[in-house]
């Protein structure tokens, strides 16, 4: 439950003591020892948001998140119409539009178009059925107003991209406090795998919906969060690991069972159930229950294996090897080490629901026959967000030379996606 009172301009809390009729001055620093480990910051934040969105739809953090997004968008945009002429041996010419329509954008858009029978006239793509129909049913809703299926996949990143850093900032705010969420935008904006917020891919949806889906968990709406969360699990895998994560965050959470009950606990099922669904499609279609997984071995050869062999294999692609991947390959060496380090901070901090989510996520890539796709997974792992932002609020100068050596690999992995390199 929240706690009663308000903040006072000297950073103090009112609050009516239970057995007196005074009033009671208590420092927010003497409410940050928290069982479960959150800070009453949390709490503050919360009370102060709820009683401010009653006279605005949009909050102070909200509209700096927003800013922040547009200002991005603009100008990752303008910067990739206007780099070809600075670097014209890197691009070939190509239209604009097409330079985002590369690797899984491209895929997407096959699929939008074709379904999983694939292209006519081509061979067959073993790993399409890898690919969640959610994005893909969403491109082709929105090609009935925007024809070009790569404008249309821009469209949807830019204001799925916006509904995902508003959230994010809120989450970030309840958690650090006041310029946190501005703080968390800013870091996952600078981080490299950002290009992938803005390309025609599935993750700025994913966030879209996860991260809205998490705030209502994280205050008790257990049916709202469920119900967001189905078609976070409908465009990615990652929605399977996230809707794990909420089961956790119902069993040890603040407003979860030990608040409201036994009863939410069947909206919790909802999550899982677009990959029963799936599952069933491809098996109408081919037979095989895990077609999905099966379609991940068939086109990237990527199979259960233990983790030192994933390690080796890894490291020899991108440290013994000299060609075009080798670059890619570092970057998920350093993604996975993140993840690593993310995870013993998350153990540390006893924040059980999210390392729930970041940690089955990591299990499965470093169990995978290489690394794969593991940078582009730390856009999802917004705790990793949220801690660096959380950083900047102890030590400045640190959050400052963070966001400093991370720009440039953003812009390195922008300028390799858009000129058709593999950038994760």
């Amino acid at each position: 439950m929240f706690r009663t009172g308000f903040v006072t301009d000297f950073g103090l809390v009112l609050r009516p003591p239970a057995s007196a009729g005074t009033i009671a001055l208590v420092s927010p620093d003497d409410l940050d020892a928290r069982p479960d480990g959150r800070t009453a910051r949390e709490d503050t934040a919360i009370v102060t948001d709820e009683a401010h969105s009653r006279t605005h739809l949009l909050r102070t953090v909200d509209r700096t998140a927003l800013a922040v997004w547009t200002g991005a968008w603009l100008g990752v945009m303008f910067f990739v119409a206007v780099i070809p002429r600075v670097l014209p041996t890197v691009y070939d010419g190509r239209p604009y539009l097409d330079r985002w329509a590369q690797w899984d954008a491209a895929r997407f858009i096959n699929l939008a178009t074709y379904g999983y029978d694939g292209v006519p006239g081509q061979p067959e793509d073993p790993g399409w059925p890898a690919f969640f129909p959610g994005y893909p049913l969403l491109l082709r809703a929105v090609g009935t107003v925007i024809p070009d299926y790569r404008l249309a996949g821009l469209a949807i990143s830019l204001i799925a991209g916006a509904v995902a850093v508003a959230a994010l900032a809120r989450l970030a705010e309840q958690e650090g406090g006041e310029g946190t969420g501005r703080r968390a935008v800013i870091a996952v904006l600078a981080g490299p795998p950002a290009v992938f917020l803005f390309a025609g891919y599935s993750e700025s949806v994913f966030l879209a919906l996860a991260l809205p889906a998490w705030l209502l968990a994280r205050r008790g709406h257990w049916a709202g969060a469920a119900l967001l969360a189905v078609p976070a699990t409908a465009v990615r895998i990652t929605g399977l690991f996230f809707g794990l994560a909420l089961i956790v965050e119902y069993l040890v959470g603040e407003h979860g069972r030990r608040a409201v009950g036994w009863r939410p606990m069947g909206w919790l099922a909802l999550p899982f159930t677009p990959l029963l669904a799936y599952s069933a499609y491809q098996w109408t279609r081919t037979g095989d229950w895990l077609a999905w997984q099966h379609a991940q071995e068939a086109g990237w050869d990527r199979h259960l294996v233990w983790p030192w062999e994933s390690f080796m294999t890894t490291w020899r692609a991108a440290w013994e090897t000299d060609y075009e991947f080798t670059l890619a390959f570092r970057i998920e060496m350093f993604a996975a080490l993140v993840g690593v380090l993310l995870c013993g901070y998350l153990l540390s901090r006893r924040r059980w629901p999210e390392l729930t989510y970041v940690g089955t996520q990591l299990a499965a890539l470093l169990l995978s026959s290489y690394y794969l796709s593991v940078g582009r997974a730390m856009l999802l792992w917004w705790p990793l967000w949220i801690a660096v932002a959380t950083v900047g609020d102890r030590r400045p100068n640190l959050y400052a030379a963070v966001i400093a050596a991370s720009t440039p690999f953003a812009v390195l992995m922008l300028l390799t996606f858009t000129s058709g390199g593999w950038a994760g």
